[in-house]
Formats: C-alpha cells, structure tokens, sequence
C-alpha cells in the first residue's frame, strides 16, 4: 500500500518566510513629502526653545508699533491705553463748557478702530485652540497670516495719499477711510502674536505689552547678578529689542515712507514663518514602567 503520509513544513520556516515579508527593508527612508507633512504637523518644544524667537517677537512688536504712533499716536499694540481713551472721550461729553467736546474725535476713531481690530486679531486663537497652540501648523500659519495683514496694511497705507507722519496730536494722520485701514491691519498683526505669545508661554508673556514683563524683570532676586541669569537676561532682551524695532522702524520709514516701512515688516514676518521650522520638535518622555 502506497504511503499517504503528506509532506509537511517546517514551522520554523513558515514563521521565517512570514518574518521576512512583514520585515522592513533596511534601505526604506521617509519620502521628502511625507517628512515635510510631519514636521509641519508636529508640536515645537515650548517654552524650551522658544526664548530666541520671543525675543524677536518683541522686535517684531517694535517695528509695527512705530508706524501706527508715528501717523496717528496710537500704540497699535497697546490697548490698555485705547480703552482708556475712550473712556476720557465719554467723559469729555460731561466736561463743563469751554472743556466738553462734541461729536466722535477723530483720535477717538482710531482709537476704537486699533481695540476692535486687535479683539478680531487675537480671536483667532480660538483655532490654535482647535489645531494644537504648540503645533506648528497653527504657528506657521498664524505668522503668515500676520505677514499677509502687515502687506494689506503697507498697500492701503501707501495708497490713502497720507504723510502717516503727524504733526501734532490733534491734526493725526492716516484719517481717511484706507488710513484707517492700515491702523486695522497692523493692529490685527498685534492681537494674532499675542495670543501666540501667550499660548507658547513666552517669557514676555504676550509679547505685545511688556509691562508684566517690567514687574518681573525689577522684582528678579538675581536682578543684579554678575553672572547669567535666564529668568532675567531673555525679559531683558526682549524690552532692548521692542526699543530697537521701533527705531529701525522708524528709521525707515524716514527713508522709504510708511508703505515701505510695513513692507519690511511683512518681510521680517516671513522670516517667522520660515523660524518655526527651525524650532526643535517636542520629545514625549518615555512613560515609567
């Protein structure tokens, strides 16, 4: 009689040949693309590294800030001060004869125009709320944003026909409809880098106001340390360079006009934007056994 018995397999080698078909090969690399994907879509490591772009942030607070008190005394940044304002118009409404104003000042215009514009600007954290604060796709495409809005302000500048200088507080520039504009723009600019500021936890806190920043740097215990002090060199650093920005915004615009001064600074914006791809990637620590 015939032998039935059916030759068999190794279970040895049927595990090795399902091993080495599931196996990666060795030379497998990430395509360009799907590298470039993922680092846009990961979450920066903040505050760790983020000190030198906070730093550049407040320059950037600077540069925008010149132009806006430049044309029309207003710190498009500064809204603690408009707010106010607006509460000395309403109360100029009461003021005895010979003091009281009338009607909507142009100044006070501004004013309301610079706080609303900004309420807009920093609104928009709601979706760095919904993308991921830290992420870099929110972070990049919040500093675009903010590029796009400074050229929308350089262009409705250049074309209002105004000086953007002013003379004196009650004869302000940028009064017509498109002055106004650029007032908007760059105030919206201040409202989208504070929330960012704020959500990276930035050492300049928004880095839009630095008076917090003041209360800390004056109440550092190693204020007057003869040696490096993190907690107290980077909020330093950051006051110098909001003076700086202004006076090289300012400079500028003296050479070139106000639409080329909010040109450069929608360049510098893109120099941001191009920054947090520089920025190191967050590194999740191993979780204990």
């Amino acid at each position: 009689m015939a032998d039935s018995t059916l030759p068999t397999t190794a279970p040895n080698a049927s595990k090795d040949s399902a091993s080495s078909s599931l196996a990666p090969s060795p030379t497998h690399n990430v395509p360009f693309h799907r590298s470039l994907v993922n680092r846009f879509q990961a979450v920066i490591n903040a505050p760790g590294d983020t000190n030198l772009i906070s730093v550049y942030a407040c320059f950037l607070t600077g540069l925008t800030s010149s132009p806006s008190f430049t044309a029309c005394f207003i710190w498009c940044g500064f809204q603690t001060g408009n707010i106010a304002q607006l509460g000395l118009a309403i109360a100029r409404t009461f003021a005895p004869v010979g003091e009281r104003t009338y009607g909507f000042q142009k100044p006070d215009q501004q004013a309301l125009t610079s706080l609303i514009a900004f309420w807009l600007g920093t609104s928009l954290g709601r979706f760095g709320d919904k993308i991921g604060n830290r992420r870099r796709t929110w972070l990049v495409t919040a500093t675009f944003i903010q590029a796009l809005l400074a050229m929308a302000g350089a262009l409705t500048a250049h074309y209002s026909g105004e000086s953007g200088i002013a003379s004196h507080r009650g004869d302000p520039s940028w009064q017509t409809p498109l002055g106004m504009a650029a007032l908007a723009f760059i105030s919206a600019t201040m409202g989208i880098q504070g929330i960012v500021g704020k959500r990276i936890a930035s050492p300049m806190n928004t880095t839009v106001v630095l008076t917090t920043t003041w209360v800390e740097i004056f109440n550092d215990p190693l204020l007057f340390a003869f040696r490096g002090v993190p907690s107290r060199d980077i909020r330093i650093a950051g006051g110098f360079a909001v003076f700086f920005g202004a006076f090289v915004s300012r400079a500028i615009l003296d050479k070139i006009g106000q639409g080329g001064a909010l040109g450069v600074l929608a360049g510098f914006r893109m120099v941001q934007v191009i920054w947090w791809f520089f920025i190191p990637d967050k590194v999740d620590k191993p979780a204990k056994a």
